[in-house]
């Protein structure tokens, strides 16, 4: 036969209901003077809510695991009874009348409190991790309409006050100097922190209120779930700020490749992010080729990126075309030891003998295809002569591009036509008077590509980018554009720390360099070609479901161009933005290895054609003023139609059926607005069980 003990410990692990209905209610006799204990008792009796305190007479199984146990001294303690959010009694805490001993709590894996008042939305739930303060507390404050969660241990303390946050909103106190150590665990709760500069208990203690503390211009009000957003960035158009970086649509070792070199080099995230797209586009255009439509098209990219002299575009462009630039001082070294052997074997031959020797070692040819400082008509004789197929014009000084004399003399019109369908269709054509001292037969070159990386101040800039001709030849609507902030001013120079950390022992940057080589110098060393010399590049291929996610997004910038829509003043941009997420989008996947584009390569490739959208927009000032674009107009819409909620969220149907034109019942619009505003700040989009519902950023609120 079982002795009670055993019975009860049996008890418990029934049902824990059973269990409290086995004791009897304390009572005050019962427990033994202890102040603490009776104080409470006196308070649970003024509340109605005696069954919080029970006398144990026995030992009990308390719970250590998730299938495990061990027996309990609670024999002759008092029982107080925890409750969870939903105000059901879930375990119990043992208590030993006057001793220092730490409550047992049966089951330590359920959240739960000991509730002082009753749990509605009407009253201030204060939540206090100990039981002597909390009676205290009680007494300063049972006319201010407030309930009090008790936690018996105070390394339970923050798993509790989320548990109660997620049905209510609760209150804490702390004081200034530890309200780091007290807020940060609980940042993203339904958490209002209660900071000020001396305890709350002691300032009650000294005959003040509450009402007068939480006035007190020394006490700091504290919205712990607005903590773990950060500040919402803006949607409206402003000419006069940059628009925010999406650093985002990178991953893995872009991402941190292009984080260290805004670091290394001082400079905005958007520099860094335009000189590692024109390092993979130099390296990539050689052997991929992007999908559009029925065909591919070259993976080359126009960037162009403001700057002003002292910036860091020398020191950013240095670190992410290190192996690049590396590279092609070793293939001229190996081209001038070449042409010396050449030379050299050359040398005495006559006749026959040399005209045998040249038909069978033609003289080797410079293979530089790297530039900084050039015009494009020899460039475009290179390509026809058939020196080079791949070539890119990379400069930290953009005047040497736009103010040069091709770009400024009566030539400029063709030679912004040949760039631009060297860009579209990797052609070149250039036909010389055969009487010329240049006079060629070869006329036309095929397959060949071209990358410009243009960066420059704003003088020389901001005349390019509002130029007729740049834009009617279509040249400037392919080109990806980034104006960031001049961050000189801002940087560090006098730390030490800072100026021993070398890139050149960057985890992340070695490692890109190393793949850098890796794609510089495949093997074979050199690239097919087909029977008539053009060169044979990789097509690269749609993942499954990233063809259709590509003209998802297509179809949205389509329908921006119409009229009072954002993209109406910029349609010939607009029309090119597709063909540059394409190529993005094949370059990330290149450089990860890759032959498949996936719906998320696709995804981030158009935050950033969306962000040089932006900034050329910023230049043009395009978008109506006093108007709402889309994304003001939905972002207005959550915030209107979630206020006042505990967490302030929403399900994505209600946004789908009551989201403001031309969002409702859009599901493509819709996404692409929701992603947008996610990129920004403004929302999170998560999945609750099969539900799909979007949380509102609490600082919209303020």
């Amino acid at each position: 036969m079982m002795t009670t003990t055993q019975q009860k410990a049996h008890a418990s692990s029934i049902g824990f209901l059973e269990l409290l209905s086995s004791f009897d209610a304390a009572t005050r006799q019962g427990l033994a003077d202890d102040n603490i204990l009776l104080n409470l008792y006196n308070l649970c009796e003024q509340l109605g809510i005696q069954d919080k305190l029970l006398y144990v007479d026995s030992n009990i199984t308390i719970r250590t695991g998730i299938d495990t146990g061990t027996i309990a001294p609670t024999d002759g303690t008092i029982g107080l009874v925890l409750n969870n959010n939903q105000d059901q009694p879930v375990t119990l805490a043992s208590v030993t009348p006057n001793s220092n001993q730490k409550p047992i709590i049966i089951d330590r894996m359920q959240p739960s409190a000991l509730i002082i008042g009753t749990l509605s939305n009407d009253r201030e739930l204060i939540a206090i991790d100990n039981l002597n303060d909390a009676v205290t507390l009680a007494y300063y404050l049972m006319a201010d309409n407030v309930t009090l969660l008790v936690s018996l241990d105070s390394l339970l303390f923050n798993g509790m006050v989320k548990h109660f946050a997620e049905a209510y909103p609760v209150t804490i106190f702390t004081t200034i100097d530890k309200k780091d150590k007290v807020c940060k665990p609980l940042a993203g709760a339904n958490v209002k922190a209660v900071i000020t500069v001396f305890d709350v208990l002691l300032q009650l203690d000294n005959h003040s209120t509450y009402a007068n503390i939480l006035a007190d211009d020394d006490t700091t009000i504290l919205d712990l779930q607005a903590e773990i957003w950060g500040t919402p960035e803006p949607l409206a158009n402003d000419p006069s700020k940059p628009t925010p970086y999406p650093i985002n649509a990178f991953t893995g070792l872009l991402r941190q490749v292009i984080e260290a070199v805004a670091y290394y080099a001082q400079v905005p995230l958007a520099m860094a992010g335009q000189c590692v797209l024109g390092a993979l586009a130099h390296m990539g255009q050689r052997f991929i080729d992007a999908p559009f439509g029925h065909t591919h098209m070259p993976a080359s990219l126009i960037l162009i990126t403001e700057g002003e002299s002292g910036s860091g575009k020398t020191q950013a462009m240095g670190l992410t075309h290190f192996k690049i630039k590396e590279y092609e001082r070793q293939q001229y070294t190996d081209y001038l030891s070449d042409v010396a052997t050449w030379d050299s074997d050359k040398a005495g031959l006559k006749g026959k003998e040399l005209s045998k020797f040249l038909d069978d070692n033609p003289k080797p040819q410079n293979p530089k295809n790297l530039f900084d400082d050039a015009t494009i008509e020899p460039i475009l004789d290179r390509f026809i002569s058939g020196e080079m197929n791949n070539a890119s014009w990379t400069t930290d000084e953009a005047g040497q591009f736009f103010n040069g004399h091709t770009m400024t003399g009566d030539t400029a019109g063709s030679a912004l036509s040949a760039i631009t369908k060297l860009y579209s269709d990797g052609e070149v054509s250039r036909l010389r008077s055969q009487k010329s001292a240049y006079a060629t037969p070869q006329t036309d070159a095929h397959g060949v590509r071209m990358t410009l990386l243009l960066q420059g101040q704003r003088v020389v800039l901001e005349q390019a980018l509002t130029d007729p001709l740049m834009n009617g030849q279509g040249f400037l609507a392919r080109a990806l554009i980034a104006c960031p902030e001049d961050l000189r001013g801002q940087r560090t120079w006098n730390d030490e720390q800072r100026r021993n950390d070398s890139p050149y022992d960057n985890p992340y940057l070695i490692e890109y360099w190393s793949r850098c080589h890796a794609l510089l110098d495949p093997l074979p060393a050199k690239e097919p070609v087909s029977s008539t010399g053009t060169p044979q590049r990789i097509k690269m291929q749609w993942a499954k479901g990233a063809e259709q996610a590509f003209y998802e997004h297509m179809q949205a910038i389509e329908n921006r161009q119409a009229q009072g829509q954002s993209l109406e003043y910029l349609k010939a941009y607009a029309s090119r933005m597709a063909e540059n997420a394409s190529r993005i989008a094949s370059l990330m996947a290149f450089f990860e290895g890759r032959k498949a584009i996936t719906t998320d390569d696709i995804a981030r490739a158009f935050m950033l054609v969306e962000y040089s959208t932006s900034e050329r927009l910023r230049y043009l000032d395009a978008t109506p003023t006093g108007e709402q674009n889309d994304s003001e107009k939905l972002s207005s819409w959550l915030v209107d139609k979630a206020r006042g909620k505990k967490p302030p969220m929403l399900n994505r149907t209600d946004a789908y059926n009551g989201a403001p034109k031309p969002m409702r019942k859009n599901n493509k619009v819709l996404q692409n607005e929701l992603d947008n505003l996610e990129s920004m700040g403004h929302i999170r989009q998560m999945q609750d069980g099969k539900k799909k519902v979007i949380y509102i950023n609490p600082k919209l609120f303020i």
